[in-house]
C-alpha cells in the first residue's frame, strides 16, 4: 500500500513537473512572438523610412536637373538672341558697303571720262608743244648763225668730253674690282715674298734699370764694405752696376727672369728702406715667387690670347719666361701671340691647317726661354724642347724652320717664318726702326707737299696710306685723279718702302657767307 502511495505520489510530481515545464515553455515561446514580431515592425519601419528618403532624394535630384535645364535653354537661347543681333548688324555693314562700293564705281567712271577728256588734251598740246619746238629751232638757227649739223657737231663735243670723264671714272672702277679679285693671289704672293726676305736678328737686350727716389739710396745698396751689393748680386745672378746716373741702377745678366727678380726685389728692399744681406735674401726669394707666379699667369693668359690653350703647362712656363725678354724693343711674348694670329690668318686664307700654324707660330720663339743656358740658335733650342715635352712634330718642325736653320717642309712652316719677318718688321715694331720709320714718313708728307695744289698731307695707317688736301682754286675736279697719279709716280721713284701706299686726293668746295 505503501509502495502504491509513494508511486503515486511520483506520478503527480511528475505530472506537476510537466505541467510546470510545459507552462514555461509556452511563456517563453510567446516571449519571443513578441521579440520577433517587434524586431519585424521594426525592419518594416527602416525600410520605410529608407524608401521615403530615396524618394525625397530621388525628387530633389529632379528638381535640380530639371533647373539646370531651364538654365541651359535660357543660356541658349541668349546666345541665339545675340547671334541674331551680330547677323543683322553684319547685314547692315554689307548694306552700308554695297553702296560705298557702287559710289566708288560712279566715281570711277567719272574719272575715267575726265581722263579721257585729259588725253585728249594732252595730246593737243604735244602737237602744239612739237609745232613751237620747231619754230624755236628755226628761230635759234636764224639767230645763232648755226644750222643743225653744226650744233650737233658742237653737241657731240660736249657729249664726247663727258663720256670722256665718265671713262675714266670707269676705269678707276674696274681697277678696284681687279684689284679686289686678285687679293687671294695677291696674299699668297706676299706671304711668299715675305718668307724670302725674312731677316734674323739676334741681338738682345741685356740690362734692366730700377729708379730710385734718390741718390742717398746707392750707399745703402752698396752697403758697408759692399756686403749688401755682393748678397744682391749672389742672390739673384746679376750684375749691378751703380754708376753715376742720376737715381738710376743698372741690372745686367742674360736671364731676363733673374734680372726682373733682381728688380722686384730691388724695389721692394728701395721701399722699405732696410737693406741688409737677411733682409735681402728673405726679399729675393719672396721676388723670385712673385715672378714666378706671374710667369705661369702671363703664359696662360698668351695660350688664350694666341688661342693655344690646351698646351702643357711646362711649356707654358716656358712662354711666361718670354714676358721679360725683349728683342730691339720688342716684348718676345708679345710678338709670338701676334705671329701665332698671323700665321694662323694666313694659312686660313690660303687652304691650309690654321691650327697648326698658329700652335707653331705661338711657340717659335720658346727657345729664346732657355738659350742662355743652352748653346745654339734658339728656333734648334726651341724644337728640341717641343719634341722632349711632347708636341706633335710637324708643329715642332714650323716652329724651328722660322729662320731656315733647317729646311722648310710644309706650307704651315713658310706661314710661320713670314708671320715672324712680318710681326718683326712692321713699322714701330722695333726700336731701331722707330727712327728710320719716322723719317719715312716726314718724306712721304714733304713728296706730297712739293706738288702744287696741295694745302696740306697727312700718312696715316703706319705709313700705308696719304691723305692729300687739294686747294679746289687750282685744282680742278677733272684734276683730282692726274694729281694722285703724279703723287704715286713721285713715291714711287723717290722713296723706298715696304708694301705698298695708298695716295687719297681730296678736294672740297666750302661756300661761306654770314647773317647779319
Amino acid at each position: 500500500m505503501e509502495a502504491l502511495l509513494a508511486a503515486v505520489a511520483g506520478m503527480a510530481a511528475l505530472a506537476a513537473g510537466l505541467g510546470a515545464g510545459y507552462f514555461y515553455q509556452v511563456r517563453l515561446s510567446r516571449s519571443r512572438g513578441r521579440e520577433f514580431a517587434r524586431r519585424v515592425q521594426q525592419e518594416l519601419e527602416e525600410v520605410e523610412a529608407r524608401q521615403r528618403a530615396s524618394i525625397t532624394q530621388t525628387t530633389e535630384r529632379t528638381r535640380e536637373a530639371r533647373a539646370a535645364a531651364e538654365r541651359e535653354v535660357r543660356e541658349r537661347r541668349r546666345e541665339l538672341g545675340q547671334e541674331e543681333r551680330r547677323l543683322q548688324q553684319r547685314e547692315r555693314t554689307l548694306d552700308t558697303r554695297t553702296e560705298e562700293l557702287d559710289e566708288r564705281d560712279r566715281a570711277f567712271v567719272q574719272r575715267g571720262e575726265a581722263l579721257d577728256e585729259r588725253t585728249s588734251d594732252l595730246d593737243k598740246r604735244a602737237a602744239d608743244v612739237e609745232q613751237l619746238r620747231q619754230r624755236q629751232v628755226e628761230a635759234l638757227e636764224a639767230v645763232s648763225t648755226l644750222t643743225r649739223d653744226e650744233a650737233k657737231t658742237q653737241l657731240l663735243a660736249s657729249i664726247e668730253r663727258e663720256v670722256r670723264d665718265i671713262a675714266d671714272q670707269r676705269v678707276r672702277q674696274l681697277t678696284a674690282e681687279a684689284a679686289e679679285a686678285a687679293e687671294a693671289k695677291a696674299r699668297w704672293l706676299v706671304g711668299l715674298s715675305l718668307q724670302r726676305v725674312a731677316a734674323s736678328h739676334a741681338a738682345e737686350i741685356t740690362t734692366s734699370t730700377v729708379d730710385l727716389r734718390s741718390d742717398e739710396l746707392k750707399g745703402r745698396i752698396i752697403g758697408r764694405e759692399g756686403r749688401n751689393i755682393r748678397a744682391l748680386e749672389a742672390a739673384t745672378g746679376v750684375d749691378i752696376i751703380i754708376d753715376d746716373t742720376p737715381e738710376t741702377v743698372v741690372l745686367s745678366g742674360f736671364d731676363p727672369v733673374r734680372r726682373e727678380v733682381a728688380r722686384v726685389a730691388l724695389q721692394r728692399l728701395t721701399v722699405d728702406g732696410r737693406i741688409h744681406p737677411a733682409r735681402i735674401e728673405d726679399a729675393v726669394n719672396k721676388a723670385r715667387s712673385e715672378v714666378e707666379e706671374i710667369i705661369e699667369r702671363e703664359g696662360e693668359q698668351a695660350a688664350y690670347d694666341a688661342g693655344a690653350p690646351t698646351l702643357p703647362r711646362d711649356i707654358l712656363r716656358y712662354m711666361g719666361r718670354l714676358r721679360f725678354r725683349t728683342s730691339y724693343g720688342q716684348n718676345v711674348l708679345s710678338h709670338s701671340v701676334e705671329v701665332s694670329l698671323l700665321a694662323a690668318t694666313m694659312t686660313a686664307e690660303m687652304g691650309g691647317d690654321a691650327e697648326l700654324a698658329r700652335y707653331a707660330g705661338f711657340l717659335h720663339d720658346i727657345g729664346k726661354a732657355i738659350d742662355h743656358e743652352v748653346e745654339g740658335p734658339h728656333a734648334l733650342i726651341g724644337g728640341e724642347l717641343l719634341r722632349r715635352s711632347g708636341i706633335r712634330e710637324d708643329v715642332a718642325h714650323a716652329a724651328e724652320a722660322h729662320h731656315f736653320e733647317v729646311e722648310l717642309r710644309s706650307f704651315e712652316a713658310f706661314a710661320v717664318a713670314a708671320a715672324d719677318a712680318i710681326s718683326a718688321s712692321r713699322p714701330g715694331a722695333r726700336r731701331e726702326t722707330v727712327t728710320r720709320y719716322l723719317q719715312r714718313l716726314e718724306r712721304l708728307e714733304e713728296t706730297a707737299k712739293s706738288f702744287d695744289g696741295v694745302d696740306s698731307c697727312y700718312a696715316i695707317q703706319a705709313g700705308r696710306e696719304l691723305r692729300v688736301l687739294i686747294s679746289p682754286d687750282q685744282v680742278d675736279e677733272a684734276g683730282v685723279q692726274r694729281l694722285a697719279n703724279a703723287i704715286a709716280k713721285r713715291v714711287q721713284e723717290s722713296l723706298e718702302y715696304p708694301g705698298q701706299i695708298k695716295i687719297t686726293t681730296i678736294r672740297e668746295t666750302r661756300a661761306v657767307d654770314y647773317a647779319r
